[in-house]
């Protein structure tokens, strides 16, 4: 018989045996090494996620195959628009009718519907150009913000300011020829590039106000002094209604483009911002952006 601490030892011994051979036998002391969430599938063609404080790439799809970039193009306008020498936000813009005439020969072109006569500030065109997606506000700053004597003239250089911009921000897969994504063959970027641009253009404290606003409602001045409340521009970026954290940044969409979506947002004090292109459609859009986001914060 044994007793005492000998026994003791004995049946802890035999409760470790049964114990380990029920964990072997269920495979429970096999330990997995930690997996990290595996990249995800989207439809889009073209898709890239990065650190927005470090730059380290988070995902990358085709990221530095050139497309065309649709709506995404006019990030660079307000970019172009926001970087001029003693900018007055308040100055205003008389709209032309060279600017209405532009949407309905594109046939009605995503627009602010601003009003020929109206005097409008360069704030509110701002608002026109990344909420609605307006083309007759891209219209106006290119105008306003070109040099030249004629409208042609300053259009041109305009969009001559757009490609040096991009040039100076290293986009080498980037060119313009329009400013504001209705181009003429010579208009593309790419998903790494246009990410980059995104996240140059957000530094702007101007830009991020833009960017992340869900509605605004302009006042303009009319021809006779008085003033006209606009319709409200709603923001086209779906993320802002149903992504927790999201900050911008801009879609886009064409013949062409298909449909893309430069996005950001931000959780526990990190910015993941990305690009997809040529997606299959808008709700295609929003889960791939929302994919990656959700991907880039595990990263």
């Amino acid at each position: 018989m044994i007793t005492g601490i000998q026994g003791t030892r004995l049946r802890r011994a035999a409760a470790v045996a049964v114990t380990t051979g029920a964990m072997l036998a269920t495979g429970a002391l096999t330990v997995a090494p930690a997996q990290a969430a595996s990249a995800p599938s989207i439809a889009a063609k073209g898709g890239y996620v990065m650190n927005n404080a470090t730059g380290k790439s988070l995902y990358t799809k085709a990221a530095d195959t050139r497309r065309s970039t649709g709506s995404t193009t006019k990030i660079m306008t307000a970019l172009v628009v926001l970087k001029q020498s003693n900018l007055n936000m308040d100055s205003k813009v008389t709209i032309q009718k060279a600017y209405s005439d532009y949407i309905v020969d594109n046939n009605y072109a995503s627009n602010a519907k601003l009003i020929v006569g109206d005097k409008v500030t360069v704030r509110q065109l701002l608002y026109g150009l990344m909420l609605p997606s307006g083309c007759d506000a891209a219209y106006a700053l290119a105008d306003k913000f070109g040099s030249g004597s004629t409208r042609a003239a300053r259009v041109k250089s305009f969009i001559g300011k757009m490609n040096t911009t991009a040039k100076n921000l290293g986009l080498k897969n980037t060119h313009f020829d329009s400013f504001d994504g209705i181009g003429k063959g010579a208009n593309y970027s790419t998903p790494r590039d246009l990410t980059k641009l995104a996240s140059a253009a957000m530094k702007n404290s101007t830009f991020r106000t833009v960017v992340k606003t869900k509605k605004y409602t302009a006042k303009t001045t009319t021809k006779t002094g008085g003033t006209r409340t606009m319709k409200p521009w709603e923001n086209t970026n779906p993320l802002l209604s149903s992504y927790s954290g999201a900050i911008g940044v801009k879609t886009g969409s064409g013949p062409e483009a298909k449909y893309c979506l430069v996005f950001a947002a931000t959780r526990n004090g990190k910015t993941v911002i990305g690009t997809v292109l040529a997606s299959t459609g808008p709700e295609a859009r929003k889960a791939d952006a929302t994919k990656l986001l959700n991907y880039g914060f595990t990263r």
